[in-house]
């Protein structure tokens, strides 16, 4: 299919998992690992989020090679009491790992209504609202929080320390869609710099800092500086509580101590995950927890509209309108990351499926 800068390529999802399960099996992920690796990808590609999807495979791919991630890495429960879980990733791939981790949680919070775990030496592990929507699919509430390599500075510096430090939750509802809230805690994903930076685009001003502390819309020097915090010291003081309960909490490497993805070759990332999963059949029957919040989104989208608006949108419900354009018509893929997947390919011996 031709393509071009402006129009990425489409490719049927079911095929886009074949392909990144066959690229992970090629570099010893064991093939049950591989499946729930790729479907944390590509559904995350379908879902818009294309920043944390099937584009980050090539530096996972990587990291493996070199060493920096275990392709088998084990979970395993280092504490338990009650309704709390410890685990250590192993070092194995954090999509993996955080799914382990939800399978024995949910039994958790089953039990006791809520289940809260800690995961350590873990990696970058896409985006949190893939994990969120998939624990609202089986009546939870998945609140997720993750540290990241370092990004941001504090309010008033220019140093990176913290990574965007994103917080998630997704909320089950009779419309559809869930209700999902997934920010990060800067004022935009540091994905979204990448993505400029590879397709060689400018980045808005406001977003970032360069190397030496002044404001920049060239995506590179961005990538060399800072990202901005969201709303000044708000943000700040949320990466800091992310940072407090995915790093300092979790056992797991803090601020500056967090591996880079792309920068560090030379040593694992050590990220820290927390969840906290809410069975909502606790509170209230789930018909009525459902009921309660369509009537709420019911009444947020009847509220009087802003000059030029034709409709009040809720949280979660533009990515479910991109989920099914993209199930219908085929995941965008950039053309560099195209080329970066070909390219494993070739080198795996792997059949290249995307064209």
């Amino acid at each position: 299919m031709p393509t071009s800068s402006a129009s990425p390529a489409r490719c049927d999802a079911a095929r886009a998992r074949e392909q990144v399960r066959d690229v992970a099996v090629a570099v010893g992920v064991p093939p049950d690992d591989a499946i729930r690796f790729a479907d944390a990808l590509v559904t995350t590609t379908v879902q818009g989020t294309s920043t944390h999807g099937i584009s980050r495979l090539n530096i996972y791919i990587r990291r493996i090679q070199a060493g920096l991630i275990n392709p088998k890495g084990v979970l395993t429960v280092l504490q338990e009491r009650g309704g709390v879980l410890v685990f250590d990733a192993g070092n194995g791939l954090g999509q993996v790992q955080t799914l382990k981790a939800l399978d024995q949680l949910a039994i958790l919070a089953r039990t006791h209504g809520v289940a809260t775990a800690t995961i350590r030496n873990s990696q970058h592990f896409g985006a949190q609202s893939y994990y969120c929507n998939r624990m609202a699919e089986q009546g939870f509430i998945l609140l997720a929080l993750t540290n990241c390599e370092p990004a941001m500075s504090p309010e008033g510096g220019y140093q990176a320390y913290f990574g965007t430090n994103p917080i998630a939750a997704s909320f089950p509802t009779g419309k559809g869609f869930p209700v999902k809230v997934d920010l990060a805690t800067s004022i935009v994903a540091r994905g979204n710099i990448i993505a400029a930076n590879k397709q060689k685009k400018p980045i808005p001003s406001g977003w970032a800092l360069d190397g030496e502390g002044r404001p920049t819309t060239d995506a590179a020097e961005a990538l060399r500086g800072t990202v901005m915090t969201m709303a000044g010291h708000k943000g700040y003081a949320l990466a800091l509580m992310v940072e407090v309960f995915a790093g300092v909490l979790a056992g797991a490497a803090i601020g500056a101590q967090v591996g880079s993805m792309y920068k560090d070759m030379d040593r694992p990332q050590g990220v820290g995950h927390f969840l906290c999963l809410f069975d909502i059949s606790a509170f209230m029957p789930m018909g009525e927890f459902t009921g309660r919040l369509d009537r709420t989104i019911d009444a947020i989208k009847a509220c009087q509209k802003r000059p030029g608006v034709d409709e009040i949108l809720v949280p979660g419900e533009r990515s479910a309108r991109i989920a099914q354009e993209n199930t219908r018509l085929g995941i965008p893929i950039e053309e560099a990351t195209l080329g970066e997947i070909e390219a494993l390919c070739t080198e795996l011996k792997v059949p290249f499926r995307l064209r």
